[in-house]
């Protein structure tokens, strides 16, 4: 169990309690606007002391709730794609089993070492999605390209994100605005039960194998759960491009502080 030595150094306050509640809220938010909320707890959590992997878990289990409510704010969205949830559901949960698998077989410094460059590819994806998005305009929407980026696309987006949860919201988003014929309201609701799912089993397996400390996780939840409520609620009121800038420098320096130790 990584998380049984891992932990010891990490010793929360009153204030580091409340930096996680807002950790979690914005995570929540931002899950319920487009994905990338991990980008803010992840950052947080090795702030206040988490050793990278033990953030990475922490995180995952933390701000899952935030999914939840998100999915009652995007309810209205998401009634009638019924043929799309069973679809994907089964490529999402084994996708999220092998990511989880895979992490439970990577140690504390492998991940440390690799951890600097997930937080920046899923930062880089986020700030040129505009880009695949109008790259692929062109290519029908019924064209079997499309469909095989749904189904390779979301498997491999759903072993990302139970390896390492940071990005994938934003990534289920891309590949879904690529290949579904549909605004962005209802990619984002597709988006986000696709998210409970993968976030779900990684978060259970996670339980099992890892010792969590659970004032921070309870922390992440609370937060998590307001935020994920608003986040759907808001989500197409808020500037986007403003809101991807936001994501991408905080990205962007999460990368850079795990580079350089």
């Amino acid at each position: 169990m990584h998380g049984v030595l891992l932990f010891g150094a990490v010793h929360l306050t009153a204030g580091k309690d409340l930096l996680l509640v807002l950790a979690g809220l914005g995570a929540g938010i931002f899950n319920g606007v487009a994905g990338g909320g991990t980008l803010l707890s992840f950052p947080v959590l090795l702030a206040v002391g988490f050793p990278a992997l033990n953030a990475n878990v922490t995180s995952t289990v933390g701000i899952w709730p935030g999914y939840l409510s998100a999915v009652v704010g995007f309810r209205a969205e998401i009634t009638d794609q019924g043929p799309r949830v069973r679809l994907l559901a089964p490529v999402a949960a084994l996708g999220a089993v092998t990511g989880a698998a895979l992490l439970l077989t990577t140690s504390p410094a492998s991940f440390d070492r690799l951890a600097p460059w997930l937080v920046l590819f899923a930062s880089l994806l986020f700030a040129v999605q505009p880009v695949l998005v109008r790259v692929l305009s062109g290519v029908p929407h019924d064209h079997p390209t499309r469909r095989l980026l749904l189904i390779v696309g979301t498997f491999a987006t759903s072993v990302y994100g139970g390896y390492f949860g940071a990005g994938m919201g934003v990534m289920l988003l891309a590949v879904l605005g690529l290949a579904l014929p549909d605004t962005i309201a209802r990619t984002s609701g597709m988006r986000t039960i696709l998210s409970v799912l993968v976030n779900g089993v990684a978060a259970v397996i996670f339980m099992i194998h890892f010792a969590l400390l659970w004032v921070a996780v309870a922390m992440l939840a609370v937060g998590s759960l307001v935020g994920g409520w608003v986040g759907a609620k808001v989500a197409v009121r808020l500037p986007a491009g403003a809101l991807r800038a936001v994501v991408v420098v905080i990205g962007l320096g999460t990368a850079v502080r795990l580079l350089v130790g």
